[in-house]
């Protein structure tokens, strides 16, 4: 994409300045449909190789809640039950099986095998910026998330991802957020306090 011009101040808004991280949700139904117009923006965001290492499990069932929630620490796990899904963000330890398909035009796949550090850190931030990818798409169809740790990885594992290379990094809430289960926004440093021009 070239020539292009920046976003309006109103969805600079929207996805950035005046969004949040809620911890409570309307009642409002969030559809498959929604989950799948997520996906569909967020698999073009970037990753090394295109290696799209994130598999996500989508939470709507009472019973899916509740397994999650039983997961989490206290605090969390009624987070997860009251809100519309709860998505597990994994991320595949075997991404690079899928590399013939996804970056066809070199033997990325030779790449990892057998490198068993390379293939973590790869799957490690490569899920990470899919999961910021989700948020920022959410914020884009005019949903809300609540994106936390505090949840014990390994209960994760064994109860979603037994039998597979899967792992979670993180999960989020989703849905339409309630404007007073948020708290006052913390600061926001300017750009000197954390950067440097060299």
């Amino acid at each position: 994409m070239t020539n292009s011009s920046p976003l309006s101040d109103d969805v600079m808004d929207q996805l950035f300045r005046k969004a949040r991280t809620f911890n409570g949700y309307l009642d409002k139904k969030v559809g498959d449909d929604q989950y799948n117009a997520i996906w569909e923006l967020m698999k073009f965001g970037p990753t090394s190789a295109n290696c799209l290492p994130a598999r996500m499990i989508w939470c709507k069932s009472d019973e899916a809640k509740k397994k999650l929630a039983a997961c989490a620490m206290t605090g969390n796990d009624e987070k997860i039950i009251k809100a519309p899904v709860t998505v597990i963000l994994g991320m595949d330890l075997e991404f690079y099986e899928f590399l013939p398909e996804l970056f066809p035009h070199t033997d990325a796949r030779a790449w990892f095998t057998g490198n068993d550090e390379l293939i973590a850190t790869t799957a490690m931030r490569n899920s990470s910026l899919q999961g910021a990818y989700f948020i920022m798409a959410a914020r884009a169809l005019g949903l809300d998330t609540g994106p936390m740790s505090g949840f014990d990885n390994a209960a994760v594992d064994a109860e979603f991802f037994a039998g597979t290379k899967i792992k979670s990094n993180f999960i989020t809430t989703l849905g339409y957020g309630d404007e007073s289960s948020i708290f006052e926004r913390s600061p926001r440093p300017d750009f000197n306090k954390f950067n440097n021009i060299i």
